[in-house]
């Protein structure tokens, strides 16, 4: 029997019309959330990540203060955006999409940022706070496999999960929120220097997958009934397609579907909730900063 599969859209659009209800009682209280995001370049990917945003911020009924800035912007005249945009009451959320051109410290900018305002959860203070257990804006993507998980009423309290993956912005985010009361999970994180990668995740009540390379994971890696999150996005060959090519997680999807209880396909599966999640994180931070809990 094939496993279910998680509609990733659809719970990304019942997310999003929840915000868009909230966003509207807020603003009968003169409160409108606003993220700005800043887009320095034109690297494609980044414009069309930065399109997403904007879309979803006009469907929730958001403001939107995107800024656009050219390649040659200096590291100087980011920084002193960031200051500017930190001391701005009306613009609750801050946003600067990555990767940032050459001569540009990421980590500075990132720093920069008010934490307060780290929609994106990338900040140290946020970071420490997701480690520690407190309250702070959860990463996009991690937040969004578990509301996932949560839809799909795959049980986390107990369940031994294994993420495969120890980036800064999904793996080590997505383990450290696992491992958080509310979750409760036993975690492992396997990465590119783990030896008989199939032993752990054959042992996963659930397996996240965030390797950045196809066919990580195949069916004969997977726990019968294990719930498999695809993070991975790879653009592979395929001549019978107007764009030459189709996108493919990190999992082997058509062997894995038929041993996993249920799965996230790629496209339509992770994706689309870190958009969502991310404007919910606008809204908790327009609420916060007016003291609405």
């Amino acid at each position: 029997m094939s496993a279910v599969i998680i509609d990733g859209k659809a719970v990304a659009a019942d997310v999003k019309a929840d915000v868009a209800q909230k966003v509207a009682r807020l603003k009968e209280r003169g409160i409108v959330p606003c993220l700005a995001v800043i887009l320095v370049g034109s690297d494609p990917a980044s414009v069309s990540y930065v399109t997403g945003k904007r879309k979803a911020l006009a469907e929730a009924g958001m403001q939107d203060r995107s800024i656009e800035l050219p390649a040659d912007t200096t590291e100087k005249e980011l920084l002193a955006l960031i200051r500017t945009l930190n001391e701005d009451n009306t613009v609750h959320g801050i946003l600067v999409q990555l990767p940032l051109p050459k001569g540009i410290d990421e980590e500075k900018v990132t720093e920069a940022i008010d934490p307060q305002k780290d929609v994106d959860g990338f900040h140290p203070y946020n970071v420490g706070m997701l480690a520690s257990g407190g309250t702070c804006f959860l990463p996009c993507t991690p937040h969004g496999i578990c509301e996932l998980l949560k839809r799909a009423h795959v049980k986390t309290d107990g369940a031994r999960a294994v993420v495969v993956g120890r980036s800064n912005i999904v793996g080590k985010p997505m383990a450290l929120l696992l491992l958080r009361r509310e979750y409760n999970a036993t975690v492992t994180v396997c990465h590119t220097g783990t030896r008989d990668l199939a032993s752990y995740t054959r042992e996963a009540d659930i397996l996240v997958v965030a390797s950045g390379r196809p066919g990580t994971v195949t069916a004969d890696m997977v726990k019968p009934g294990a719930a498999v999150i695809d993070v991975g996005v790879n653009r592979i060959p395929d001549a019978s397609r107007k764009s030459g090519f189709r996108l493919v997680g990190d999992v082997d999807f058509d062997g894995v579907k038929e041993v996993a209880g249920c799965i996230t396909p790629v496209p339509g599966g992770v994706g689309p909730m870190t958009i969502a999640m991310l404007i919910s994180n606008t809204l908790e931070a327009a609420e916060r900063q007016n003291g609405i809990s």
